[in-house]
């Protein structure tokens, strides 16, 4: 059975929030979370995930905790490795297994390049899904 993955970005805005809606896609055991979350999703995420039918605004950002990242069996953060901007590498000695997949921030991007992150985002949890089932 697949295990618990946990998508980690800085805000929980955009990258982590679409990976989390194309894991529930996949059908996997997977939740959302950023180190400093912002008030909203993304508006142009909220876009282009809605012109391929899926939601991402529904529910505010979530702030990242240790509990969360002590119950997922996967933490995979979203291009924020810098130690400074998100301590969840930090965790790297306590979570089984953690991916670094490295993910432009969509924030002030045109919608074409929201669009690529979006795609190479779903590409990656597909990948993941299939793996894991």
């Amino acid at each position: 059975m697949p295990g618990k993955i946990l998508f980690v970005c800085v805000e929980n805005a955009g990258r982590s929030k679409m990976a989390e809606a194309f894991g529930v896609k996949y059908g996997l055991d997977c939740r959302s979370a950023g180190t400093i979350p912002s008030d909203r999703v993304n508006p142009d995420v909220v876009k282009v995930m809605d012109e391929i039918g899926i939601q991402v605004n529904s529910g505010k950002p979530s702030m990242l905790t240790e509990e969360m990242v002590m119950n997922a069996d996967r933490v995979i953060t979203m291009g924020c490795s810098v130690e400074e901007a998100c301590p969840a590498i930090l965790y790297r000695n306590i979570a089984r297994k953690l991916t670094e997949w490295d993910l432009p921030d969509p924030k002030n991007k045109s919608m074409d390049e929201i669009r690529e992150i979006r795609n190479r985002i779903e590409k990656l949890v597909r990948e993941l899904s299939e793996n894991e089932h």
